[in-house]
């Protein structure tokens, strides 16, 4: 290594501090470029160093000017700032850290078509390869994003270790002709997005414990910016799409919470059917530490104005769920919100719960809606007790039933379109058994299978838009 005299380092200070005048950072957004280069010092340390009082050492001057001339190369081809050793020699540390801060630092004000890249810049400081793939709307496919990748084409979720992956909401080594691989499923919390392929050189066992740590917040980061990035962007979301939407499911998409989300004491998770032509059904939920409030809505497919009413009744509840009302607030919130809309005749399906996550106490009501499923370990799935009333917007209160659910249940509130979906032959769909045969699997992934069973069993041709909203309480510890 070149030795560096006290002269030549402050020359070099003086270059860097007047190449950084002209990159249009702030002191605070240099230091974060630094600090995923691998500097060690603080922000108030390298404010010093820029004015002349704080000298540092030539690795830690190095990688100021690298941060200095990754931005002046990002805006123009200025005189760069000046390094201590050899401008050939690479002075990037790799590693975890560098490669999340610098997925965060790479993310700001990027276009969201562009966070394939930046993704794949963070991968590189871990030494590997990455490519994102994303989840269709069916679930059934994931979409290499960018979608025309040269060498990546779809691949299915029900095959494949890509798919297995994304099925477990986990990580999977390949091995195949083409090397080993891993695949990680891309997470937005608890809900799936895609998955995440991840290569790398000869010399780097993909097996490592670590490495896959490091690969598993990669991927969790990434989702949590690609869902993001759908706020603010079409283009994710029109590579997720694999046919048209029109205008009412895409109201009723647009008002859905996340398909999955979870606290320490509750995972739940849900879907709606037909994914890109439902007309009438949505779903909703909030967490707390002690509390799961649920519900679901169904105006039916038959009418034009089944989505406005369906929304309406969502918003009514949610608004009345915000401000502290109970089931009965929630449902004279909704009664009183169609009526005053529709008028006389507006009338929403639906079933309102609260989940006591300490004791397991589930409180219900059914206003004309399906009444909640259990299932728990080593037991058929039954429909609680309850008392319907006739559907919100009739103005008729209705009574609140009670059950207690065991630690490891799963509970299932659900629309008549969905149970109700029949085969070519006139056989209803068995929602019960779909859901004994697929206890096994995580909540999402329950969801995901009982939605395409239905899909299956009637062909792709509801009678009336399926709902589905799970909740799966493990029990306090």
């Amino acid at each position: 290594m070149v030795t560096v005299s006290s002269f030549q380092a402050e020359e070099q200070r003086r270059s860097i501090a007047a190449c950084f005048a002209r990159t249009g950072l702030t002191v605070g957004q240099l230091w974060l470029r630094y600090f995923a280069l691998g500097g060690d010092v603080s922000e108030a340390e390298l404010e010093e160093f820029l004015q002349g009082l704080l000298p540092l050492p030539g690795i830690q001057r190095d990688m100021v000017a690298h941060a200095v001339n990754e931005r002046l190369d990002e805006i123009s081809d200025v005189r760069r700032a000046p390094y201590s050793r050899d401008a050939g020699e690479d002075i990037r540390p790799r590693g975890p850290l560098a490669a999340l801060v610098g997925l965060l630092d790479g993310a700001h004000r990027v276009a969201p078509e562009r966070l394939p890249e930046v993704i794949a810049t963070a991968g590189r400081a871990l030494g590997l390869r990455i490519a994102v793939y994303l989840a269709d709307y069916d679930q059934r496919r994931l979409i290499p994003f960018p979608e025309h990748a040269p060498g990546r084409v779809p691949l299915a979720i029900e095959t494949g270790v890509a798919g297995q992956a994304y099925r477990r909401a986990g990580t999977m080594l390949a091995e195949d002709s083409a090397g080993p691989r891993l695949w990680t499923t891309l997470l937005d919390g608890d809900e799936r997005m895609g998955v995440l392929e991840v290569e790398a050189d000869v010399d780097t066992d993909l097996s490592d414990p670590a490495l896959r740590t490091q690969c598993h917040w990669l991927a969790s980061l990434s989702g949590h910016l690609i869902a993001a990035a759908m706020r603010y962007g079409d283009g994710l979301d029109m590579t997720r799409r694999q046919r048209r939407r029109g205008p009412t499911a895409e109201l009723l998409w647009q008002h859905l919470p996340p398909l999955t989300a979870a606290t320490r004491d509750v995972v739940v998770a849900g879907g709606i059917e037909p994914a890109y032509d439902v007309r009438g059904v949505t779903f909703d939920y909030a967490l707390s530490e002690t509390t799961a409030w649920l519900a679901i809505f169904d105006a039916g497919r038959d009418t034009g104005a089944a989505s406005l009413a369906v929304s309406a009744a969502l918003a009514a509840y949610r608004s009345a769920r915000r401000e502290g009302q109970g089931l009965h607030g929630q449902e004279s919130a909704v009664d009183k919100a169609l009526s005053s809309r529709f008028g006389a005749g507006a009338t929403v399906r639906g079933t309102l719960a609260e989940v006591d996550l300490t004791h397991g106490s589930l409180h219900h009501l059914e206003a004309g809606g399906e009444a909640p499923l259990v299932l728990g370990s080593g037991r058929e799935p039954a429909t609680v007790d309850s008392a319907r009333r006739s559907p919100f917007g009739a103005g008729t209160p209705g009574r609140i039933s009670t059950a207690r659910l065991r630690p490891g249940d799963l509970l299932a509130l659900h629309t008549e379109g969905l149970s109700d979906a029949r085969s070519a032959d006139g056989a209803r769909f068995s929602l019960a058994g779909c859901l004994d045969a697929n206890a096994g699997q995580v909540p999402p992934e329950i969801a995901r299978r009982v939605l395409q069973a239905a899909k299956s069993h009637c062909h792709n041709t509801f009678t009336g838009d399926a709902g589905l909203l799970l909740a799966h309480w493990p029990g306090m510890p």
